[in-house]
């Protein structure tokens, strides 16, 4: 992450913080009172700050702005506040391009027809996306600072790492890894003294859209991106490596929420097995892969008509679905409070 923050310091932020907290121009400031004059000692003391870039593969050249803030680029909490609104800013970029790409593109809008498909439900998926974002953002921050200021185990160049065969052997780490904890942490949310307050809340949407994949209660997105952060504080992981995974799990949190049903895979837990998790709750709660469901015994495998173009969208088959997620919504919540289209059923007691 400090290469991102280099990026963003030197084409956005140095300008900025040197506007709204410019530093002192020596170390004594006349100050006027009824006519005498009077010196006192600067608040900020000159920068020893040095520019060392983040990588020896790319750098950001810092202009002059950079050497003109009270906060200097190492300061804690100039770091911290940046790399706050970069994972807000920068997360919200990231969903609203890929999950508006994967609308045009990949949703297949029949899905509007089907039964459980809620009134307005694009429009509060957004707003619960903007909602959880901000809240998130501070809790991701202070580990994204710790990374930056050197506290994890995050590489530059092979030298500093194990080797060459790391720098291909951290990839399927990564995925086994956080797909371990992720499923246990998933499936803890799903747990009765749990669920109701921090999961619901996601599980609005019984037919999601591209724009629920970040729809979630703040702490239950937070508590489900702890693996991913948790990573490079044990395990070596390499810079760029990182910058792409981050950008990558927010793609695939998005691809497994866009109704297109392509991985017909017994491995990989992909659109079609979470769109069962959606309708059946208590079942698929991987992120990458099957595997730990299966361990767990809670794999579906997702249904036929899915992967059918005739039978995917067929009314009867829709029925079936229905009937079956509200007896589980019997089981898991006791009472159903969604407004659907294109009529709004009675309530589920």
């Amino acid at each position: 992450m400090d290469l991102v923050l280099e990026a963003f310091d030197t084409f956005l932020f140095d300008p900025i913080y040197a506007t709204l907290l410019p530093a002192q121009s020596s170390a004594f400031k006349a100050n006027t009172t009824f006519s005498s004059v009077r010196e006192i000692p600067a608040t900020y003391p000159p920068s020893t700050w040095q520019y060392q870039p983040a990588s020896n593969y790319i750098s950001f050249e810092p202009g002059k702005y950079a050497y003109m803030s009270q906060w200097a680029r190492d300061d804690w909490r100039r770091q911290f506040l940046s790399l706050y609104m970069i994972t807000w800013v920068f997360g919200l970029v990231i969903y609203y391009i890929f999950a508006t790409l994967s609308y045009i593109f990949v949703f297949d809008k029949a899905t509007f027809n089907h039964p459980r498909y809620l009134k307005n439900q694009i429009r509060l998926e957004i707003r619960q996306t903007n909602t959880a974002l901000p809240i998130m953002a501070i809790f991701t921050a202070p580990l994204f600072l710790l990374e930056v200021r050197g506290y994890s185990k995050m590489y530059d160049i092979t030298e500093e790492g194990p080797g060459m065969w790391y720098n291909f052997f951290q990839f399927p780490l990564f995925i086994c890894f956080t797909d371990f904890f992720i499923y246990w942490i998933h499936r803890g949310l799903h747990h009765p003294r749990v669920y109701k307050k921090l999961h619901k809340p996601h599980h609005k949407w019984i037919m999601p859209t591209p724009y629920a994949s970040h729809a979630f209660h703040p702490f239950d997105g937070f508590s489900q991106s702890i693996p991913y952060h948790v990573f490079p504080f044990i395990f070596p992981l390499q810079k760029f490596a990182y910058v792409f995974l981050f950008v990558f799990i927010n793609i695939w949190t998005i691809l497994i929420h866009d109704g297109e049903y392509v991985a017909d895979n017994p491995i990989i837990n992909g659109a079609a097995c979470h769109t069962m998790h959606h309708l059946y709750f208590n079942y698929n709660f991987g992120q990458f892969t099957t595997l730990w469901d299966r361990f767990g015994g809670s794999y579906r495998k997702p249904n036929d008509e899915l992967f059918q173009k005739e039978l995917k969208m067929c009314q009867s088959e829709w029925k079936k679905q229905s009937a079956e997620m509200e007896k589980i919504v019997r089981e898991v919540e006791g009472e159903d409070d969604r407004s659907y289209l294109p009529d709004e059923p009675k309530k589920v007691r």
